[in-house]
């Protein structure tokens, strides 16, 4: 496998402590440079990618020829911009969600994409975890039976308005953060769209949301999800169907909230757990978006799927305003 060469968009805190030490630890890719206007920022980066290398400007590190790849973390109405000069610089882009933040920006970054031959994806790192694979697997086979209703749950206490979160002209708010997770979790599981949602309460703190309760229609089956940037820590998604229950303990932050975690229960009584203690996401993010580009292995988290889990919020905020 070819080793991809990477570079990172300014030295963001999650940078630091997840993604820079992925792409550092990732098999085919190595983490070459950083670009911050800080070079104090650098100095934990070099603790463990030594020879980094440090860029002074965003423009300067897509200018440099030594670096096929681009990590974006920046923030959230920062995403598309820096997406797009990156594609035009000839690097292929990994980019935080929400990489956008309405459906009709995806179409400008599909069309980028298309046109330069490039990998573009949003980092939706849940999708390469075993839990949510095995999970999709289970609920394929026929296991549960009708899945009649998918709940989820996410949610944690930030309050800090210095945060971008909490910043409207920074795109914060709860469902950009981890209404992503939800959505786009019931999406990839199920294989299914939203046809409706008919119920969204959210509320809202300069600008932001900070609580939303969503109710959406799927074909054949419910779906309902509390997410929230104003609440104790908790995350977790329950399938419930006609033969079975599955719930995935820690769906979204697997190995850092707690262990990643199955429990199938079904009518014939049977309580079977499943555990993933040595799974990294984010270095399995990483290692299937090198496949991608190196070997032409089908990306599991494409543009469009991204755009299907930004549609949903769309509807979410739509519904909620209608509320």
């Amino acid at each position: 496998m070819k080793t991809l060469r990477w570079g990172i968009l300014g030295a963001a805190k999650f940078a630091l402590e997840h993604m820079g030490p992925a792409i550092h630890a990732a098999r085919g890719a190595q983490l070459v440079a950083l670009a911050t206007s800080s070079a104090g920022k650098a100095d934990p980066f070099k603790a463990f990618a030594p020879g980094l290398h440090v860029h002074d400007s965003y423009d300067a590190l897509l200018a440099d020829p030594d670096i096929d790849a681009v990590y974006i973390p920046l923030p959230n109405h920062m995403h598309v911009e820096w997406t797009l000069k990156a594609l035009e610089a000839g690097k292929h882009v990994l980019c935080e969600k929400p990489m956008a933040l309405n459906a009709a920006e995806f179409d400008r970054l599909i069309a980028a994409r298309d046109a330069s031959g490039l990998l573009a994806a949003e980092a939706f790192m849940i999708v390469h975890h075993p839990q949510m694979i095995r999970a999709r697997e289970i609920i394929a086979s026929g296991t549960l039976g009708r899945v009649r209703h998918v709940g989820a749950t996410f949610s944690f206490y930030n309050d800090d308005t210095t945060n971008i979160r909490n910043q409207a002209e920074a795109g914060g708010g709860g469902l950009p953060d981890i209404g992503v997770y939800t959505f786009g979790s019931v999406r990839f599981l199920t294989g299914q769209e939203p046809v409706s949602i008919p119920y969204a309460k959210i509320d809202f703190a300069n600008g932001v949301d900070t609580f939303a309760q969503i109710a959406a229609e799927f074909q054949g089956f419910d779906y309902s999800a509390t997410v929230s940037i104003r609440m104790f820590p908790r995350q977790e998604i329950v399938v419930h169907g006609e033969k079975g229950v599955l719930r995935l303990s820690c769906p979204f932050n697997a190995g850092v909230h707690a262990q990643a975690e199955l429990h199938l229960e079904t009518v014939q009584n049977a309580i079977t757990t499943e555990r993933f203690p040595g799974a990294n996401q984010y270095v399995l993010q990483v290692e299937a978006f090198g496949r991608s580009v190196t070997e032409g292995t089908a990306y599991p988290c494409p543009l469009e799927f991204s755009r299907g889990t930004q549609t949903m919020i769309d509807m979410a905020y739509a519904a909620g305003k209608g509320a």
